[in-house]
C-alpha cells in the first residue's frame, strides 16, 4: 500500500468538495480549482475527508495511487491557505519594481524585463531585491517562480542572479594567476 496515497486528504472548515465520477471540484476562501483524475483510481468523501483507493497492485495503479492523493492535498491546501514562493535578487545594478501587476526586472541586460502575471498569479514586491509570487495553484505558482529565475540564474563565481529564498549556490574559485 502507498503510504502517501493511503492517507485520508482532510477538509478543513470554509472548503467544499464536489465529486462527479473521477472529476473533483474544491472551493474555498481564495477561490476555485478543478482538476479530473484517471477513472481507474476511486476517489471517495468520507467524514469530511477524501479518501484514494485503488483497484489492483499493478505498477499503473500504484503510481496513480499516490499521485491523486497528493494532488487532491494541493487542491485543498491551495484553495484553503495558498501557495507563496520567494525569490532573491543578488547583483550590483540589478533590482524589481512592480508597474501595475507586472514586474520589471533590471538584471544587467540592456533593456528591462517585464514579467506578466498569468491569471490567478499575484506579485508583490518588498524593496529592491525580493520577490513573492502567490497564487492558489503549486504547480502554477512553481512554474512562474521558474520561468522568472530563469531571466537570469545564478552564476557560481561572484553568486549573482535570482535565487529562490534559502537555496545554496556551490560557489567557484576563480582563475588562478600564473
Amino acid at each position: 500500500m502507498s503510504r502517501i496515497g493511503k492517507l485520508p486528504v482532510e477538509i478543513p472548515a470554509g472548503v467544499k468538495c464536489e465529486l462527479k465520477g473521477s472529476h473533483v471540484k474544491v472551493t474555498g476562501g481564495k477561490g476555485t480549482l478543478e482538476a479530473t483524475f484517471s477513472p481507474e483510481i476511486n476517489i471517495a468523501l468520507e467524514n469530511n475527508a477524501l479518501i484514494v483507493t485503488r483497484p489492483s497492485d499493478k505498477i499503473e495503479h500504484r503510481s496513480l495511487h499516490g499521485l491523486t492523493r497528493a494532488l487532491l492535498n494541493n487542491m485543498v491546501t491551495g484553495v484553503s491557505i495558498g501557495y507563496r514562493k520567494t525569490l532573491l535578487i543578488e547583483g550590483t545594478g540589478y533590482r524589481v519594481s512592480i508597474q501595475g501587476k507586472n514586474l520589471n526586472l533590471q538584471l544587467g541586460y540592456s533593456h528591462p524585463k517585464i514579467v506578466e502575471p498569468p491569471a490567478g498569479i499575484t506579485f508583490e514586491v518588498e524593496g529592491t531585491q525580493t520577490i513573492h509570487i502567490s497564487g492558489i495553484d503549486r504547480q502554477q505558482v512553481g512554474q512562474v517562480a521558474a520561468n522568472i529565475r530563469k531571466l537570469r540564474a545564478v552564476e557560481p563565481y561572484k553568486g549573482k542572479g535570482i535565487r529562490y529564498e534559502g537555496e545554496y549556490v556551490l560557489r567557484k574559485e576563480s582563475k588562478a594567476g600564473a
